[in-house]
């Protein structure tokens, strides 16, 4: 998901734990929807999707799956969202390799899971954006075939949500894509709850 161009003023160390912080809650999220098989939204929801049809760890195909996207992310961003979005993407993908040597489950519930993995997700996303970052993927093109082609950026990122869970569909039990849409729409109301242009953008 891509975030406006817009920074507040941070110091180094702040943006540094701002990072180090939302990078874990999302991959702490990812662990919940990759531990039951989940998927979500976005480019996040792809490379977890192909993880799961390859033997590649979520992590390595994140970053891969992001690549060529900085391209799209430095003419429509610039250079300073762009580094700064492709440390949050390399981040998570460590930290989303590490996490499951030291986290596992005995038990839990697809549902709360789900619920869990949106809440994470969503607020990692959310410390993301107010250190001018972003997870990069998808967003950064719907912006770009916005600006150029005149498609409302929130179509493009719905169309291809749709084509994912489709997808999703012939891969995973119906039961867990349902599951997974539960999860989405948390990340999605949360973003959209805190993150206003009329509340919290260009305070």
């Amino acid at each position: 998901m891509a975030e406006p161009q817009h920074f507040l003023t941070h110091s180094p160390l702040e943006d540094a734990q701002a990072f180090l912080l939302g990078t874990a809650m999302c991959a702490l999220g990812l662990q919940f929807l990759t531990h039951l098989g989940l998927v979500t939204g976005q480019t996040a929801g792809l490379a977890v999707l192909l993880s799961y049809l390859t033997d590649w760890s979520f992590g390595t195909v994140f970053f891969v799956v992001n690549l060529p996207f900085y391209i799209l992310a430095v003419l429509r961003m610039g250079w300073r969202f762009t580094l700064r979005t492709g440390i949050a993407v390399a981040l998570v993908s460590i930290l989303s390799d590490v996490f499951p040597a030291l986290l596992s489950f005995d038990r839990l519930d697809p549902a709360l899971g789900a619920l869990l993995a949106g809440g994470c997700i969503g607020l990692g996303l959310i410390v993301l954006f107010r250190h001018g970052a972003s997870l990069g993927g998808i967003g950064i093109l719907a912006l770009f075939l916005q600006d150029r082609a005149g498609l409302q950026a929130g179509w493009v990122q719905l169309g291809f949500d749709a084509a994912l869970f489709a997808a999703a569909a012939f891969v995973l039990d119906p039961v867990l894509v349902g599951w997974s849409l539960l999860g989405a729409v948390v990340t999605n109301l949360i973003v959209a709850t805190n993150h206003r242009k009329d509340r919290y953008i260009g305070r």
